[in-house]
C-alpha cells in the first residue's frame, strides 16, 4: 500500500494534510478561510514523498471540497496558481481581484 494517499482537512491546524497508509504526514497546504472564500497559502510535500503526486492529490481534494462547500478560491501559493492554470476545470472557483465574496 505504498501508493495509498489519504487527504484530510485538519481544521484545527487550518490545513489539508496528505497521509500515507501508516498515517505519516506526506505533505500539506495551509489555508485561511474567510466568508465564502478559502485562500491557499503554502503547499509543501515532505522530502521523502516528493515525486509521488502528493501535492496534486491535496490540490484536487481541497478544490473539490471548496466547490462542494460553495467557496471561491484565492490561490496565494505559487503551487496552487500553477495547478489552477493547468487544470482549467477549476477556473470557475478562482476569486478574481476586487470580486465580492457572497
Amino acid at each position: 500500500m505504498e501508493n495509498e494517499i489519504s487527504v484530510v482537512d485538519a481544521k484545527e491546524r487550518n490545513r489539508y494534510e496528505a497521509l500515507d497508509a501508516d498515517g505519516n504526514l506526506m505533505g500539506f497546504v495551509d489555508y485561511k478561510r474567510h466568508p465564502g472564500v478559502i485562500a491557499f497559502l503554502h503547499a509543501e510535500t515532505l522530502p521523502d514523498f516528493r515525486g509521488r503526486g502528493v501535492a496534486g492529490r491535496i490540490a484536487t481534494q481541497s478544490l473539490d471540497e471548496a466547490r462542494t462547500q460553495g467557496l471561491r478560491v484565492k490561490p496565494a501559493c505559487p503551487f496552487y496558481q500553477d495547478f489552477l492554470e493547468e487544470h482549467t476545470e477549476y477556473a470557475d472557483l478562482v476569486k478574481r481581484p476586487g470580486e465580492e465574496s457572497e
